[in-house]
Protein backbone atom coordinates (compact mmCIF):
# COMPACT_ATOMS: atom_id res chain seq x y z
CA UNK A 1 0.00 0.00 0.00
CA UNK A 2 2.11 3.25 -1.44
CA UNK A 3 -0.79 6.17 -0.97
CA UNK A 4 -3.50 7.03 1.17
CA UNK A 5 -7.46 6.95 0.94
CA UNK A 6 -8.75 10.35 1.02
CA UNK A 7 -11.86 10.56 3.41
CA UNK A 8 -13.48 13.22 1.64
CA UNK A 9 -16.22 15.34 3.40
CA UNK A 10 -15.34 15.52 7.16
CA UNK A 11 -15.49 18.63 8.55
CA UNK A 12 -12.03 19.33 9.39
CA UNK A 13 -10.67 17.64 5.32
CA UNK A 14 -10.23 14.54 7.13
CA UNK A 15 -7.77 12.55 5.17
CA UNK A 16 -6.78 8.54 6.15
CA UNK A 17 -3.22 7.69 5.68
CA UNK A 18 -1.63 4.12 6.36
CA UNK A 19 0.76 4.16 9.18
CA UNK A 20 1.78 8.13 10.05
CA UNK A 21 3.30 8.92 13.51
CA UNK A 22 1.69 10.93 16.08
CA UNK A 23 3.20 14.57 16.53
CA UNK A 24 2.48 18.03 18.00
CA UNK A 25 1.35 21.13 16.15
CA UNK A 26 -0.69 22.30 13.48
CA UNK A 27 -1.78 20.15 10.65
CA UNK A 28 -2.85 22.02 7.53
CA UNK A 29 -4.76 19.73 4.99
CA UNK A 30 -4.21 16.30 4.18
CA UNK A 31 -1.80 14.35 5.69
CA UNK A 32 1.26 12.27 3.20
CA UNK A 33 1.30 8.57 3.75
CA UNK A 34 4.33 8.05 6.25
CA UNK A 35 6.72 4.85 5.23
CA UNK A 36 5.45 1.37 6.36
CA UNK A 37 7.17 -1.85 5.98
CA UNK A 38 5.13 -3.51 3.30
CA UNK A 39 2.87 -6.74 4.57
CA UNK A 40 1.95 -9.64 2.54
CA UNK A 41 -1.88 -9.97 2.57
CA UNK A 42 -1.81 -13.36 1.51
CA UNK A 43 0.80 -14.32 4.70
CA UNK A 44 -0.56 -16.89 7.06
CA UNK A 45 1.78 -16.57 9.25
CA UNK A 46 0.76 -13.48 11.28
CA UNK A 47 -1.13 -14.13 14.16
CA UNK A 48 -2.49 -12.20 17.47
CA UNK A 49 -1.48 -13.77 20.37
CA UNK A 50 -3.41 -12.40 23.28
CA UNK A 51 -4.91 -9.91 21.58
CA UNK A 52 -7.07 -11.48 19.33
CA UNK A 53 -9.97 -13.86 19.67
CA UNK A 54 -7.87 -17.23 18.91
CA UNK A 55 -5.17 -19.13 17.11
CA UNK A 56 -4.08 -17.58 14.00
CA UNK A 57 -1.06 -18.99 12.95
CA UNK A 58 2.01 -20.24 13.80
CA UNK A 59 6.19 -19.21 13.93
CA UNK A 60 7.98 -15.90 14.91
CA UNK A 61 4.36 -13.80 14.15
CA UNK A 62 2.33 -15.82 15.78
CA UNK A 63 2.02 -13.90 18.77
CA UNK A 64 1.86 -10.51 16.98
CA UNK A 65 -1.25 -8.33 18.88
CA UNK A 66 -4.33 -7.58 17.05
CA UNK A 67 -4.78 -4.31 15.16
CA UNK A 68 -1.13 -3.73 14.11
CA UNK A 69 -1.61 -4.95 10.52
CA UNK A 70 -3.88 -3.45 7.86
CA UNK A 71 -3.75 -6.93 6.10
CA UNK A 72 -4.10 -9.93 7.34
CA UNK A 73 -4.62 -13.81 5.96
CA UNK A 74 -5.80 -11.58 2.38
CA UNK A 75 -8.36 -9.57 4.34
CA UNK A 76 -7.68 -5.66 4.24
CA UNK A 77 -8.98 -3.05 5.34
CA UNK A 78 -9.86 -0.40 3.01
CA UNK A 79 -10.85 3.19 4.05
CA UNK A 80 -13.64 4.39 0.88
CA UNK A 81 -14.48 8.12 0.46
CA UNK A 82 -17.55 9.33 2.47
CA UNK A 83 -19.93 12.82 2.36
CA UNK A 84 -19.09 14.92 5.37
CA UNK A 85 -19.72 13.27 8.62
CA UNK A 86 -19.66 9.76 7.83
CA UNK A 87 -17.04 7.13 8.03
CA UNK A 88 -16.81 4.68 5.64
CA UNK A 89 -14.83 1.75 4.64
CA UNK A 90 -14.51 -1.94 3.37
CA UNK A 91 -12.89 -5.20 3.82
CA UNK A 92 -11.91 -7.03 0.87
CA UNK A 93 -10.86 -10.61 0.62
CA UNK A 94 -8.27 -12.84 -0.55
CA UNK A 95 -10.07 -12.43 -4.01
CA UNK A 96 -9.69 -8.91 -3.91
CA UNK A 97 -13.60 -8.26 -3.55
CA UNK A 98 -15.15 -6.62 -1.09
CA UNK A 99 -16.10 -8.96 1.55
CA UNK A 100 -20.44 -9.16 2.40
CA UNK A 101 -20.86 -12.06 4.54
CA UNK A 102 -19.61 -11.53 8.12
CA UNK A 103 -20.52 -13.97 11.47
CA UNK A 104 -22.25 -12.19 14.27
CA UNK A 105 -19.55 -11.60 17.33
CA UNK A 106 -20.91 -10.24 20.73
CA UNK A 107 -24.38 -9.64 19.21
CA UNK A 108 -22.76 -7.80 15.71
CA UNK A 109 -21.00 -8.45 12.60
CA UNK A 110 -18.48 -5.38 12.92
CA UNK A 111 -17.33 -3.47 16.20
CA UNK A 112 -14.99 -0.54 14.79
CA UNK A 113 -12.69 1.41 17.60
CA UNK A 114 -10.94 4.11 16.96
CA UNK A 115 -8.42 5.99 19.55
CA UNK A 116 -6.44 8.56 18.89
CA UNK A 117 -2.35 8.08 19.08
CA UNK A 118 -1.83 9.32 22.63
CA UNK A 119 -5.13 7.35 24.18
CA UNK A 120 -6.65 10.55 25.02
CA UNK A 121 -9.74 10.12 22.92
CA UNK A 122 -12.02 6.37 22.47
CA UNK A 123 -14.93 5.33 20.36
CA UNK A 124 -16.73 2.04 19.99
CA UNK A 125 -19.40 1.43 17.21
CA UNK A 126 -21.27 -0.78 14.75
CA UNK A 127 -21.34 0.33 11.36
CA UNK A 128 -23.88 -0.95 8.56
CA UNK A 129 -23.23 -2.82 5.92
CA UNK A 130 -24.60 -1.99 2.56
CA UNK A 131 -25.15 -4.59 -0.49
CA UNK A 132 -21.87 -3.26 -1.94
CA UNK A 133 -19.66 -4.53 0.92
CA UNK A 134 -19.16 -0.65 2.36
CA UNK A 135 -19.54 -0.36 6.26
CA UNK A 136 -20.62 3.83 6.81
CA UNK A 137 -20.95 5.05 10.50
CA UNK A 138 -21.29 8.60 11.35
CA UNK A 139 -17.74 9.98 12.07
CA UNK A 140 -16.87 9.04 15.72
CA UNK A 141 -13.41 11.08 15.03
CA UNK A 142 -14.16 14.02 17.38
CA UNK A 143 -11.55 15.81 17.55
CA UNK A 144 -7.87 16.80 15.42
CA UNK A 145 -5.21 13.96 15.74
CA UNK A 146 -4.13 10.82 14.43
CA UNK A 147 -6.51 7.95 15.29
CA UNK A 148 -6.28 4.15 14.99
CA UNK A 149 -9.34 2.59 13.84
CA UNK A 150 -9.79 -0.69 14.67
CA UNK A 151 -12.15 -3.34 12.30
CA UNK A 152 -13.12 -6.02 14.49
CA UNK A 153 -14.36 -8.99 12.85
CA UNK A 154 -14.97 -12.41 11.63
CA UNK A 155 -15.93 -13.11 7.86
CA UNK A 156 -18.32 -15.81 7.06
CA UNK A 157 -16.20 -19.13 6.81
CA UNK A 158 -12.93 -17.73 8.01
CA UNK A 159 -11.16 -16.82 11.42
CA UNK A 160 -11.61 -13.47 13.75
CA UNK A 161 -9.24 -10.57 13.11
CA UNK A 162 -9.02 -7.42 13.93
CA UNK A 163 -7.31 -5.10 10.84
CA UNK A 164 -6.10 -0.98 11.72
CA UNK A 165 -5.42 1.81 10.13
CA UNK A 166 -4.31 5.24 10.62
CA UNK A 167 -6.42 8.37 10.06
CA UNK A 168 -5.36 12.01 10.60
CA UNK A 169 -7.91 14.79 11.41
CA UNK A 170 -5.99 17.86 10.57
CA UNK A 171 -6.28 20.72 12.84
CA UNK A 172 -4.77 22.87 15.84
CA UNK A 173 -3.36 19.38 18.51
CA UNK A 174 -1.30 18.87 21.62
CA UNK A 175 -0.60 15.55 22.76
CA UNK A 176 -1.88 14.58 25.86
CA UNK A 177 0.28 12.67 28.64
CA UNK A 178 -1.39 9.18 30.00
CA UNK A 179 -3.23 9.54 32.61
CA UNK A 180 -1.27 7.68 35.76
CA UNK A 181 -2.49 4.37 36.93
CA UNK A 182 -5.82 4.48 38.85
CA UNK A 183 -8.01 1.71 40.58
CA UNK A 184 -10.78 4.22 40.57
CA UNK A 185 -12.71 6.53 38.10
CA UNK A 186 -16.16 8.03 37.47
CA UNK A 187 -18.13 8.40 34.20
CA UNK A 188 -21.80 10.02 33.95
CA UNK A 189 -22.42 9.67 37.94
CA UNK A 190 -21.12 6.26 38.07
CA UNK A 191 -18.47 5.36 39.86
CA UNK A 192 -16.21 1.90 38.75
CA UNK A 193 -13.56 0.34 40.25
CA UNK A 194 -10.70 -1.99 39.02
CA UNK A 195 -9.77 -4.80 40.88
CA UNK A 196 -6.88 -6.82 39.53
CA UNK A 197 -3.24 -6.67 37.54
CA UNK A 198 -2.76 -7.69 34.26
CA UNK A 199 1.29 -9.62 33.99
CA UNK A 200 2.55 -10.35 31.08
CA UNK A 201 2.25 -12.95 28.70
CA UNK A 202 0.21 -14.61 31.96
CA UNK A 203 -3.90 -14.70 32.30
CA UNK A 204 -4.93 -12.23 34.88
CA UNK A 205 -8.30 -11.62 36.04
CA UNK A 206 -9.64 -7.94 35.74
CA UNK A 207 -12.64 -7.15 38.17
CA UNK A 208 -14.19 -3.80 37.26
CA UNK A 209 -17.51 -3.43 39.95
CA UNK A 210 -19.60 -0.52 39.39
CA UNK A 211 -21.75 2.23 41.55
CA UNK A 212 -24.02 5.16 42.11
CA UNK A 213 -24.50 7.12 44.76
CA UNK A 214 -22.38 5.11 46.85
CA UNK A 215 -24.80 2.05 46.14
CA UNK A 216 -23.30 -0.71 44.25
CA UNK A 217 -25.34 -1.29 40.81
CA UNK A 218 -26.82 -4.70 40.56
CA UNK A 219 -29.14 -4.43 37.54
CA UNK A 220 -26.54 -4.05 34.67
CA UNK A 221 -28.22 -4.38 31.49
CA UNK A 222 -26.65 -6.58 28.78
CA UNK A 223 -24.78 -5.09 26.15
CA UNK A 224 -22.79 -6.78 23.53
CA UNK A 225 -24.35 -10.47 24.54
CA UNK A 226 -22.86 -9.45 28.46
CA UNK A 227 -22.65 -7.03 31.60
CA UNK A 228 -19.48 -5.03 30.53
CA UNK A 229 -17.35 -5.09 27.33
CA UNK A 230 -13.75 -4.26 27.69
CA UNK A 231 -11.11 -3.43 25.52
CA UNK A 232 -7.39 -2.45 26.29
CA UNK A 233 -4.72 -0.54 23.90
CA UNK A 234 -0.91 -0.95 24.66
CA UNK A 235 0.14 2.07 24.92
CA UNK A 236 2.85 3.44 22.03
CA UNK A 237 1.96 1.15 19.15
CA UNK A 238 -1.79 0.70 20.24
CA UNK A 239 -1.58 -3.12 20.05
CA UNK A 240 -5.74 -4.46 20.26
CA UNK A 241 -6.73 -6.20 23.21
CA UNK A 242 -10.33 -7.20 22.98
CA UNK A 243 -11.00 -9.30 26.12
CA UNK A 244 -13.79 -11.41 27.54
CA UNK A 245 -15.53 -11.59 30.34
CA UNK A 246 -16.17 -14.87 32.50
CA UNK A 247 -19.56 -16.15 32.78
CA UNK A 248 -22.32 -16.01 30.24
CA UNK A 249 -25.83 -14.46 30.17
CA UNK A 250 -28.66 -16.75 31.21
CA UNK A 251 -26.68 -19.30 32.86
CA UNK A 252 -27.29 -18.90 36.26
CA UNK A 253 -24.34 -18.05 37.97
CA UNK A 254 -23.48 -14.18 36.47
CA UNK A 255 -24.68 -11.50 38.24
CA UNK A 256 -26.08 -8.15 36.54
CA UNK A 257 -23.40 -6.70 38.51
CA UNK A 258 -21.82 -4.45 40.95
CA UNK A 259 -18.74 -6.42 39.60
CA UNK A 260 -18.10 -7.75 36.12
CA UNK A 261 -14.74 -10.13 35.60
CA UNK A 262 -12.65 -10.27 32.95
CA UNK A 263 -9.88 -12.58 31.58
CA UNK A 264 -6.94 -10.43 30.42
CA UNK A 265 -3.62 -11.43 28.90
CA UNK A 266 -1.35 -9.08 27.91
CA UNK A 267 1.83 -9.38 25.35
CA UNK A 268 4.28 -7.34 26.74
CA UNK A 269 5.34 -4.99 29.81
CA UNK A 270 4.51 -1.84 29.60
CA UNK A 271 0.92 0.77 30.16
CA UNK A 272 -2.43 0.02 29.01
CA UNK A 273 -5.31 2.03 28.74
CA UNK A 274 -8.42 -0.06 29.18
CA UNK A 275 -11.83 0.99 28.26
CA UNK A 276 -15.07 -0.58 30.25
CA UNK A 277 -18.28 -0.17 27.81
CA UNK A 278 -21.57 -1.12 30.10
CA UNK A 279 -24.91 -0.25 29.80
CA UNK A 280 -27.25 0.98 32.50
CA UNK A 281 -30.45 3.24 32.93
CA UNK A 282 -30.60 2.52 28.78
CA UNK A 283 -27.54 4.45 27.97
CA UNK A 284 -23.78 2.99 27.19
CA UNK A 285 -21.08 4.42 29.64
CA UNK A 286 -17.51 4.30 29.12
CA UNK A 287 -15.11 4.15 32.02
CA UNK A 288 -11.39 4.44 31.29
CA UNK A 289 -8.29 3.29 33.30
CA UNK A 290 -4.34 3.36 32.51
CA UNK A 291 -2.77 0.20 34.45
CA UNK A 292 1.13 -0.98 33.68
CA UNK A 293 1.78 -4.42 33.87
CA UNK A 294 5.51 -6.00 34.64
CA UNK A 295 6.53 -2.60 36.59
CA UNK A 296 6.44 -2.79 40.45
CA UNK A 297 6.44 1.19 40.70
CA UNK A 298 3.21 1.71 38.77
CA UNK A 299 4.60 4.52 36.94
CA UNK A 300 3.63 4.96 33.55
CA UNK A 301 6.33 5.83 30.73
CA UNK A 302 6.37 9.47 29.30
Amino acid sequence: MNTATKLSGFALGLAAVFGGAYGIGHLAGPVAPAAETSHDPTDTDHGTGAAGHGDRGSGDAAHLPGGLLVAERGYTLQPVTAPAGEFAFRITGPDGKPVTRYEVAHDRRMHLIVARRDLSGFRHVHPELADDGTWRVASPLAAPGVWRAFADFTPTGGEALTLGVDVTVPGLLAARPLPSPATSTTVDGYTVTLTGTPEPGRTSRLTLSVSRGGRPVTDLQPYLGAYGHLVALRQGDLAYLHVHPEGELGDGRTPAGPAVTFAAEVPSAGAYRLYLDFRHGDAVHTAEFTVVAGDPTGEVPR
